[in-house]
């Protein structure tokens, strides 16, 4: 049972990780104001708030297997607390500080409509700080965090979220395809 929940913990961390990053890419992206592709503007957002939730759901999954998993060995203080945890202290409280990020989002957005576009914006900011903490948590604390396969797709994420950021910066993110696009999303 034990390593039926280890796996489950490892594989739903992965895919939460991955769900993160397409998140963040699509929002990054959806800022700008243009359709994606051949995708509306209004469904990039929707293809957005539903990889978040996604991969909040598979984060919860993540968490809550390995509280359920004696060679975890997780209590509630460690999901809750960064830098508590017996095993690697560091990156468990990484992993912490990036839930605790990524629950002030989703409690924000649940709650955007009560709280206002400028508080919901300003705490949505913290995405850019919870997705690479979430990254450095999974290469440390992570089973396979080490291995070329998972290191190749940690690469790769850091590269297209550092070119969507890096556009997002740029003159062109600022270009006429953003006029009138103030107050949306």
């Amino acid at each position: 049972m034990d390593e039926a929940l280890w796996a489950f913990g490892r594989a739903s961390g992965f895919l939460s990780l991955g769900l993160l990053t397409a998140s963040v890419l699509l929002g990054i992206l959806t800022r700008s104001g243009r359709p994606l592709l051949v995708i509306p503007r209004f469904s990039v957002a929707l293809i957005h708030r539903n990889l978040a939730l996604l991969a909040s759901i598979f984060l919860l999954l993540h968490v809550g297997s390995l509280l359920l998993d004696t060679y975890a060995l997780l209590d509630l203080a460690d999901v809750v607390v960064p830098f508590l945890g017996a095993y690697r202290p560091l990156w468990q409280g990484l992993g912490t500080v990036a839930f605790d990020l990524l629950l002030a989002i989703v409690a924000t957005s649940l709650l955007r409509r009560r709280l206002g576009a400028r508080v919901f914006r300003a705490v949505h900011w913290l995405a850019y700080a919870m997705w690479p903490v979430a990254l450095a948590h999974a290469v440390g604390n992570g089973t396979e965090g080490t291995s070329g396969w998972f290191l190749g797709m940690a690469i790769g994420s850091v590269v297209l979220v550092g070119a969507a950021v890096l556009w997002r910066a740029s003159a062109a993110f600022r270009g006429p395809a953003r006029a009138g696009q103030r107050g949306l999303s």
